[in-house]
């Protein structure tokens, strides 16, 4: 891994699981169910917390703490990313693994959500610490996950070389090769075809949905990316190429602003391995001077909170598309909601990586493998169908599609929980 960049952007978003809480109250309210199924969602049903040693390259020892959260698996195994990064805590990754069972539910996956986190900085760390950090967190949660109970994936600073040392490392523990432990996986260790591009092509199909209900056309249309990793990258070609202008880019470090249109191949070009690109140029923008710039469609695609109470009623957009985990808080979303501004919730918008998931899994337990082609004609018949149930639900309850979405996850997670005589209602 490469150690020029040595900084990590920190999350902005003060108590994650509080703001899940929130909106999942106020959805369960709507929808006019009982206190008991708020008390039944709103933490994880399981949460484990482990302290892993890994020997370093300089011999010495560190200790690494890490995490799993298991929301809810009324509906099927838990399923969820395992994100490297200095600023994972607890409540970030209980929020994460509830907003997780949101989206499977939303999306109609027969799972629950979960997610793991590892506290590290992976930009200081060499190939193999990361390898012996990777596998180390399988010994330490193997009890609790496997194809049958807990799917992990790439999130956050992980990658589908880690999700193979993490395959491989349980295909030694339970002395057998288990494919479907682990999604995100390589090609050649049974990954899906269209798994990398899937959250992107994901933010790519609801933001057509969305344009196509306002009448807006995607070529012409000024579009800024706050982040330019895996999802903002893909994103911003498919953009560039259907004639859109992607007039900013933002990475961990400044962003890029050109009114005219960005020279997108050229950045993907000469981006490092982690999507710095704004280091190639002298002048460049805070990442919130770039969020307030004027466009059509802004899409934060980075870290969570950076539209807030504070800067929200600055923003000179049209729709809002979430393709990151909750980077608009709760305060800014009733901003957003009084200026008039669409915003297309996370959990829906960035959908794509675990339903494509959800297709490796398949395939891992088929032992066939679909074509690229007919990955990407699902996942647009699934997003586009989860759009259009959100959209209509926001409609029918006169509410914003960040609650619609709620509700729709809401309701298949309490009916699952209700079929098992978990809850009654």
């Amino acid at each position: 891994m490469s150690e020029e960049i040595k900084v990590i952007e920190k999350r902005q978003l003060d108590n994650p699981l509080q703001e899940f809480q929130d909106i999942l109250k106020e959805a369960i309210h709507v929808l006019d169910y009982p206190e008991q199924v708020f008390d039944f969602l709103k933490a994880p049903m399981r949460f484990l917390e482990v302290c892993i040693p890994i020997q370093m390259d300089n011999g010495e020892t560190r200790m690494f703490q890490g995490y799993r959260a298991q929301h809810n698996d009324a509906a099927g195994p838990t399923k969820g990313g395992i994100r490297f990064h200095p600023d994972v805590t607890p409540e970030e990754v209980k929020a994460l693994a509830g907003w997780m069972s949101l989206k499977c539910g939303i999306t109609d996956l027969p799972y629950g959500g979960a997610k793991g986190g590892i506290v590290c900085d992976p930009r200081q760390m060499s190939s193999s610490e990361l390898e012996r950090l990777s596998r180390g967190y399988v010994r330490a949660v193997s009890q609790i996950v496997g194809p049958t109970k807990d799917i992990p994936a790439p999130d956050m600073y992980t990658n589908s070389q880690i999700m193979a040392w993490m395959l491989d490392e349980y295909d030694h523990i339970r002395e057998f090769d288990s494919p479907g432990f682990i999604t995100g996986k390589p090609l050649r260790l049974g990954g899906s075809k269209g798994r990398e591009k899937a959250t992107s092509k994901g933010v790519l199909y609801t933001l057509q949905m969305i344009c196509d209900l306002k009448g807006i056309p995607i070529e012409g249309m000024r579009v800024i990316i706050q982040g330019f990793g895996n999802v903002g990258s893909h994103l911003a070609l498919y953009l560039h190429e259907m004639g859109a202008k992607v007039v900013g880019i933002a990475d961990e470090l400044g962003g890029l602003y050109d009114p005219n249109g960005l020279d997108i191949p050229y950045l993907l070009e000469n981006r490092d391995s982690f999507g710095v690109v704004s280091n190639l140029y002298k002048d460049s923008l805070s990442n919130q001077e770039l969020l307030e710039k004027e466009c059509d469609v802004l899409i934060p695609a980075a870290i969570s909170g950076v539209v807030n109470k504070d800067n929200a009623k600055r923003l000179k957009c049209e729709i809002l598309i979430e393709a990151a985990n909750g980077p608009t808080t709760k305060e800014a979303i009733k901003i957003l909601d009084d200026k008039g501004i669409v915003l297309v919730p996370d959990i829906l918008a960035n959908s794509g990586g675990v339903i494509v998931s959800y297709f490796e899994w398949c395939q891992n337990n088929q032992g066939y493998y679909w074509t690229e082609e007919l990955v990407d004609e699902r996942l647009k018949e699934k997003i586009t169908a989860s759009f259009l149930n959100v959209y209509h639900t926001s409609q029918k309850y006169s509410v914003n599609m960040k609650v619609a979405a709620y509700i729709e996850g809401i309701r298949k997670i309490a009916e699952a929980s209700q079929l098992r005589g978990w809850i009654r209602f």
